[in-house]
């Protein structure tokens, strides 16, 4: 229709999942007024100019694909907050790992210990490092021994497509686990013949190099990613060195559509005060498998089977070298994975239903977690036994259903779960949220949802000298509430939400006044009020190329209150209360861009400053800002980038005694090579 407006529908006629799709017809509709459109059921409207001035306008429905809920949804669809960043936010932003990209999210609370994606506690309003699920691709990768390793995956930065963010408990979502929140991983997939290679380097002996691969053979894309990164250290005994390996496989028939995933990797790092600033060189080597196949059916009854594997070993050092004679042993450990889901969904005119189970077993084998074994295996490469193991199953079923009416959007679950070394039986988590469409840029939204977090084979086991493990903990429970605006508009868009959440058998180290020795209970309740906002200007979209770029401004209020009993707790309240982030991304001239981002945080709570071989007083986090920022030079399939880390060197602590580096900067190129 050239020379008229026109409105395109997008929400159901592109995606395998669409009613169009089921019912294999074309279908295209065309419109007189915006305000027709609205008369009939919508999920939600956004109207975007074209840069170009045409007179062509779409209705951008947001439409990328998101894993926030059990059936396949768009982002229009979530009425919860869920914060996607995107590749061309990857790619132009001064991060160059996972820790730091997401430590530019403004409710996610990011405590590294090692410089360069080596360790870091992520968090999410509050919680804990073990209270939040990881997923790589929607497979759950969550580490049963600790959340310290929640992160090691085997995949670089240059393999990021994006990643989604569900703040608040998402149990009936993604299973135990999602206690305050939830990040998906998605890696990018092939669609052509193709290989990319990267180079970076910079302070402190930085060196990264990523080499990757796209091909085709018949039906099937492949990725094939190696990566070796490593640095001398921003100061004694912070050296690091890490490898990847990465594949991934995807085809595509009338069927359905099947993925492979693979990879390994490979951290030796020295671990400076990580654990406890009395003794600095540690050091800890880790190694990770992962595998997973999935398949999607294309048919009426749509169904979804994955099965998957994870294989993680820890060896830890409490001194690197010259230990002293009291110290016999290294820590070993090794936590083995395995599960199978089935999910299925189906459309119909009430609206989405979906439903599915999942079986998950998690086994460690080690030398001071677990239970005693009648026979010891030796570790492979080592002079050493592992001593003692445990092994749990959960079975968690789901249902959830999704109902348009409208404007309106209501999405409906549950969670039924059971763990084979709990006492307590079948538990049930439910959840709902709903969504109301003001206008086609505004959206109002509220949820109200529970979740579980199952104690860590750290949390049952482990024990010390002043502390004793409980394996008798129960699972903490949480329930959340949150509500507020959606904005959208080729202008803007963004959110502010109100949320209030409250964890019950908090898991938290206690005594009595007579007792010597700290001992895991499920004890604490904590509570969490606040809001957080976050928004995205967009002069150029309405302007033109030639005017500013990319402005965003995100700002997270937290405020947790504690309840206890009589017993002394050690406990700490330590989140952020108050966390700031600006971000810009203005194109320079021609092809250079400038990414400058702006963070400040203020922590709750104290630690115990390590002064000359002594612990001090209580000390209170101090406030502070850090500047990130990148240059970045993109013509055709080059690129060339210059960014720097903490710009103006500033000295801060993140977690306790442990010293976070000052400036550092790295340079990169990259460079894309398509063949036939």
């Amino acid at each position: 229709m050239p020379g008229k407006n026109y409105l395109v529908f997008k929400k159901w006629g592109r995606k395998s999942y669409s009613l169009f799709s089921i019912l294999h017809k074309a279908v295209k509709i065309s419109v007189l007024s915006v305000s027709y459109f609205l008369a009939v059921p919508v999920l939600s409207v956004a109207m975007e100019t074209d840069t170009t001035k045409q007179v062509k306008m779409e209705i951008d429905m947001e439409e990328i694909e998101v894993s926030a809920s059990r059936a396949p949804a768009v982002y229009s669809e979530i009425a919860r907050v869920l914060t996607v960043i995107t590749a061309k936010e990857i790619e132009q932003g001064p991060a160059t790992n996972l820790q730091d990209l997401l430590e530019q999210v403004s409710s996610i609370d990011v405590r590294q210990r090692g410089a360069g994606g080596i360790q870091a506690d992520i968090s999410i309003r509050g919680g804990t490092f073990d209270q939040i699920l990881i997923l790589l691709n929607g497979i759950n990768i969550t580490d049963p021994q600790t959340g310290h390793h929640n992160l090691n995956i085997p995949i670089s930065l240059a393999q990021v497509e994006r990643i989604e963010i569900l703040n608040g408990p998402a149990a009936r979502i993604y299973g135990p686990n999602a206690f305050s929140g939830a990040i998906n991983i998605v890696t990018k997939q092939n669609s052509g013949n193709e290989l990319s290679a990267l180079i970076s380097a910079g302070s402190f002996g930085y060196l990264n190099s990523n080499l990757s691969a796209g091909f085709v053979t018949g039906r099937m894309n492949h990725l094939l990613a190696g990566n070796y990164k490593s640095s001398k250290g921003y100061i004694n005994n912070t050296d690091f060195g890490v490898s990847n390996l990465f594949y991934s496989g995807k085809l595509d028939s009338k069927q359905g559509k099947f993925s492979l995933q693979a990879g390994k990797t490979d951290k030796g790092f020295g671990a400076n005060s990580f654990y406890t600033p009395v003794y600095p060189n540690q050091y800890e080597n880790t190694q990770t498998l992962f595998s997973s196949a999935r398949f999607e059916s294309f048919s009426k009854l749509n169904l979804t089977p994955v099965i998957y594997f994870r294989r993680h070993s820890d060896k830890f050092m409490l001194f690197r070298d010259n230990p002293p004679e009291w110290y016999k042993n290294h820590n070993y450990h090794r936590t083995d994975i395995w599960g199978a889901n089935l999910n299925s969904w189906f459309l119909w005119q009430a609206g989405k239903t979906s439903f599915g189970t999942e079986f998950r077993s998690e086994k460690i084998l080690s030398n001071v977690l677990g239970e005693e074994m009648e026979q010891f295996i030796q570790v492979p490469g080592e002079n050493a036994f592992y001593s003692k193991t445990k092994t749990r199953n959960i079975v968690s079923l789901f249902a959830e259903h999704i109902f348009y009416l409208n404007r309106w959007t209501i999405s409906a679950g549950v969670m039924g779960n059971h763990i084979s070394d709990n006492q307590a039986g079948w538990n049930f988590f439910p959840g709902i949220d709903g969504s109301y469409q003001l206008s086609p840029t505004l959206k109002l939204v509220a949820s109200w949802n529970t979740s579980l977090r199952m104690p860590t084979f750290t949390d049952l086991y482990y024990s010390g000298p002043t502390n004793i493990g409980n394996p008798d903990l129960k699972p903490e429970r949480s329930k959340s509430f949150e509500g507020g605006i959606k904005m959208n508009s080729s202008l803007v868009t963004g959110r502010f939400v109100v949320f209030h959440s409250k964890g019950e058998n908090i898991i938290d180290w206690v005594k009595s006044e007579s007792d010597e020795l700290w001992q895991s209970m499920n004890h604490t309740a904590i509570q969490s009020t606040g809001f957080e906002t976050d928004v995205k200007l967009y002069p150029w979209r309405i302007l033109g190329k030639n005017w500013p770029g990319t402005f965003q401004f995100g700002y997270l209020y937290n405020n947790q209150k504690k309840f206890e009993s009589e017993l002394i707790s050690y406990y700490v309240l330590d989140n952020l209360k108050h966390k700031f982030v600006v971000s810009v991304n203005q194109p320079v001239f021609r092809n250079f861009f400038a990414d400058i981002k702006l963070i400040f945080q203020d922590r709750e709570g104290t630690y115990s400053n390590f002064i000359n071989g002594n612990f001090e007083e209580e000390t209170s986090y101090n406030p502070f800002w850090l500047v990130d920022t990148k240059i970045l030079y993109q013509k055709n399939n080059f690129l060339f980038s210059v960014s720097a880390s903490n710009l103006f060197n500033k000295s801060y602590f993140d977690l306790g005694n442990v010293v976070q580096p000052g400036r550092w900067l790295k340079t990169g190129i990259t460079y894309k090579i398509p063949f036939k």
